[in-house]
C-alpha cells in the first residue's frame, strides 16, 4: 500500500490571520489621504494583474508602487515596525487554529505584507518566522533628495484627485472598460512607468520583489519540494486577488484553494469559500482535509464554488469580509 504524502497546510496571514492590511494603514497612517491614495492604486493593482496583465506584473506590487511615496513622507524602517507591532488584529482564534492545526501537519504562512509586519504577527502568536514567506523591504537603504521628494510629494496630490477605476462585472480587457477610467489609467501609467524610472528612488521600486501573484505560488511549490510532499496534498488559505495563482496552482494540482471572506477575485478562484467571523471553520475544514483529504469535506456545510454561484458567493463573501475586516479594507483587492 502506498504512502499518502504529507498533508500541508499554507495560509495567508492578513485576513485569515489578521484583520489588518498593513500596507493601506501604513499609507493611511503616514500619507496625506492616505486611505484614498491607497485604493486608487490598489484598484490601478488589480487592473495591471488581471485586466491589462501587464508583462512582469503581479497582485500585489502595489507594495512596491507605494514605498518611494512611504518614504517621501517620512516613513523609515523604524517607523514601520514601530507602526506594524502596535496595530496587530487578529481574526479571533486564529492563533489557536494554526496551533492546533500544527499539531497534525507542517503549518507555512505566505503573505505579501513586509516582513516588518509579518515578524511581528509572528512574535504576538509565537508563530515560528522561519515557516513564513513575505516581502522583504528596506527603505533605509536608500536616500531621497529633496527634488525627488517634491516630485513624489506632486505626483502623490495628482493621484488623490483622480477618480477611483470602475471595473465593470465580467471585464476581461482594458477594451471592456469606460473611457473615463482609461483616461485615469493612462495618468498613472505615466507616472509610473514613464516618470518615476528615471528618478534614482526608483531604485527602491526595483530592490523589492513582493511575494504576491506568482510568487505565492513559488512559494507553495518551494514548501512542497521541503516537506516531500505534492500539491494533492495541500491546502491553501487565502483571501484577495494576490492568492488568485497560488489558488489556481493547489486547485489544479488536485489540493484544496480555500477562499476566508474572500473578494470576488479570490473567490472565482477557490475550490471553497467560506464567510464566518472567526478562524474555527479554517480549523475544520482544514481538519478534515489533513485526515481524510477532499472526500472528508463532503459533510460539511460548505458550498463549493462553480460558474454558476459564483457571483452569489462573492456578493456574500464580499459582504462578510466588509464587516470582518471593516468596510475600508475589505473593499480593496
Amino acid at each position: 500500500m502506498l504512502e499518502t504524502p504529507n498533508r500541508i497546510f499554507i495560509t495567508d496571514c492578513e485576513g485569515p490571520v489578521t484583520k489588518n492590511d498593513n500596507a493601506a494603514e501604513l499609507a493611511e497612517a503616514f500619507i496625506p489621504e492616505g486611505a484614498g491614495f491607497f485604493r486608487k492604486i490598489s484598484l490601478y493593482d488589480d487592473y495591471l494583474a488581471e485586466i491589462a496583465r501587464k508583462e512582469g506584473y503581479k497582485a500585489g506590487d502595489t507594495l512596491k508602487l507605494i514605498l518611494p511615496f512611504l518614504k517621501a513622507f517620512g516613513v523609515d524602517d523604524r517607523s514601520m515596525r514601530k507602526f506594524s507591532r502596535r496595530n496587530i488584529e487578529m481574526i479571533p482564534f486564529a492563533d489557536k487554529v494554526l496551533e492546533q492545526i500544527n499539531e497534525l501537519a507542517p503549518v507555512y504562512i505566505v503573505s505579501t505584507s513586509y516582513s516588518p509586519y509579518i515578524e511581528a504577527v509572528c512574535d504576538v502568536i509565537g508563530f515560528p518566522f522561519r515557516y513564513t514567506f513575505s516581502t522583504q523591504v528596506s527603505l533605509d537603504m536608500f536616500d531621497l533628495s529633496d527634488p525627488e521628494k517634491k516630485v513624489i510629494r506632486d505626483a502623490h496630490k495628482r493621484i488623490v484627485e483622480l477618480p477611483d477605476i470602475n471595473f465593470p462585472q465580467g471585464a476581461q480587457s482594458p477594451a471592456d472598460l469606460a473611457r473615463q477610467d482609461l483616461d485615469v489609467i493612462e495618468q498613472l501609467d505615466k507616472f509610473f512607468w514613464q516618470e518615476a524610472p528615471n528618478l534614482t528612488i526608483y531604485d527602491l521600486v526595483e530592490s523589492v520583489n513582493p511575494v504576491g501573484g506568482q510568487e505565492k505560488a513559488e512559494a507553495v511549490k518551494d514548501i512542497v519540494a521541503t516537506e516531500d510532499s505534492d500539491l494533492e496534498s495541500v491546502v491553501y488559505v487565502g483571501d484577495s486577488i494576490t492568492d488568485v495563482e497560488a489558488f489556481r496552482l493547489v486547485r489544479n494540482g488536485g489540493g484544496l484553494a480555500v477562499s476566508f471572506n474572500g473578494n470576488h477575485w479570490a473567490v472565482k478562484e477557490a475550490s471553497m469559500a467560506i464567510t464566518a467571523v472567526n478562524a474555527f471553520p479554517i480549523g475544520w475544514v482544514a481538519t478534515e482535509f489533513i485526515s481524510r483529504g477532499l472526500d472528508g469535506l463532503e459533510d460539511l456545510m460548505i458550498q463549493k464554488v462553480t460558474e454558476e454561484n459564483t457571483s452569489g458567493i462573492s456578493e456574500h463573501s464580499s459582504r462578510v469580509r466588509k464587516t470582518v475586516r471593516t468596510e475600508k479594507i475589505g473593499a480593496l483587492g
